[in-house]
């Protein structure tokens, strides 16, 4: 067995520490460089050719790109380990663009959200081909000849903690709480990262920060990419009773409100709450849509449908990719879907499936619920959440508050 030291030569050339300016300008640049690739665009019945029985498509050697678009406490981390845990054919990351949106969130030249959708994008795009030189851009402190131990919860990615990218003689410890294994891994090398996710035949990025999805059309379209596009919604009123638990001092004036009866439906807390509502209705009304760019790209799933019927969900996600739904991916399932109170902290990816997607019920109170129903009624209503009238409906587990619904 042969190990990699600590300060493995990188193969590639060292990148400046530049400024956040710069780092735009350059990923700014990748827009045009992508546009340039794709001189031409199928024909309608090109792309019928291209298509088998089932719908999915036959290119780069069946190498699929799968992007997991959620928000925060919609089970994301819950639902990218069913790619995480498929076995060594799949390169998957946890979050890449965590060190992007902390860059530059504060910074004046990402003010504008399109600025900032773009260059998500052109990460995104960099990430799926094996490049990780635009995200090493965004990692600060920043990587010292491609070595960094600052990777956002690269413990949450097992490709990232395999022997070929792990360096056991290094003194770093990591813990996957998924599965209680311990590995010694030194600092992340970032040449032997890309060189690991070449040698995958599929590759899965799970994030939170993309907003909409119009902004990823020239991803998909990328000839050099197979992306299938999976978007994972929750109730609202779900959302907003989980996120008062997970990130407590940031929703201390919703806790003031719940306590004095009264929201003010101006605040800019609320109208957060609606913009974010908003936005995903619009992103699942352009996938449902089905565009051309689109076309059989794009799936929408409810956290609770897989809370409900995991194993089913699991398989119909996998069908969608096109992936072969592999023996490690169902036994992790199964282990992880009845678990033990103590096992399921906030940030946990082991779950109690069918009480996890009712245990908000008892913990959001009722003026709150109200608030949301008005703000993302049309949300819930194109999801197909239940409202309730009253707080005797909202507590009541014998009441569904969730339609039979299909969406794709």
């Amino acid at each position: 067995m042969i190990y990699v030291k600590c300060h493995h030569k990188p193969v590639i050339t060292s990148i400046l520490h530049i400024s956040v300016f710069t780092k735009v300008s350059f990923l700014l640049q990748n827009e045009a460089l992508a546009s340039a690739a794709m001189t031409s665009t199928p024909s309608e019945e090109q792309e019928e050719d291209e298509l088998d029985d089932l719908g999915t498509y036959r290119f780069n050697g069946g190498q699929k790109h799968i992007l997991l678009m959620a928000t925060t406490r919609t089970g994301s981390s819950f639902v990218g380990e069913f790619f995480n845990q498929h076995g060594e054919n799949m390169f998957y990351l946890f979050e890449p663009l965590w060190h992007v949106e902390r860059m530059l969130t504060t910074a004046s030249e990402a003010n504008n959200g399109t600025v900032l959708a773009g260059i998500y994008r052109d990460v995104l795009q960099g990430l799926f081909l094996c490049d990780l030189s635009p995200l090493e851009k965004f990692i600060s402190p920043p990587p010292q000849d491609h070595i960094t131990p600052a990777l956002f919860r690269r413990e949450s990615s097992l490709s990232l903690c395999e022997e070929s990218v792990c360096s056991p003689s290094c003194p770093f410890k990591l813990l996957f709480q998924e599965t209680q294994d311990t590995r010694r891994c030194g600092p992340l090398n970032l040449t032997l990262a890309s060189e690991s996710c070449l040698s995958k035949q599929h590759h899965a990025i799970k994030t939170v920060r993309v907003r909409q999805l119009d902004t990823l059309q020239p991803l998909v379209e990328d000839p050099r990419l197979d992306v299938r596009v999976i978007q994972l919604v929750r109730d609202p009123r779900a959302i907003l009773a989980s996120r008062m638990v997970a990130f407590s001092s940031k929703y201390q004036t919703w806790k003031t409100w719940a306590q004095d009866g009264q929201v003010p439906e101006d605040d800019e807390e609320v109208k957060r709450l609606k913009g974010n509502c908003d936005q995903i209705r619009m992103s699942a009304e352009v996938g449902l849509s089905q565009p051309r760019w689109l076309r059989r790209r794009y799936m929408l799933v409810r956290y609770e449908d897989i809370a409900r019927y995991p194993m089913q969900k699991a398989e119909e996600m996998y069908r969608f990719t096109g992936i072969p739904f592999s023996s490690q991916a169902r036994e992790w399932i199964l282990r992880n879907t009845q678990t033990t109170r103590e096992a399921s902290g906030i940030y946990s990816t082991q779950k109690n499936s069918s009480e996890q997607a009712e245990k908000w019920r008892f913990s959001i109170p009722f003026t709150l619920a109200q608030v949301v129903q008005r703000v993302c009624g049309p949300t819930m209503k194109m999801f197909g959440y239940r409202f309730v009238d009253d707080e005797k409906t909202l507590i009541n587990k014998s009441i569904s508050l969730l339609e039979d619904k299909l969406f794709n």
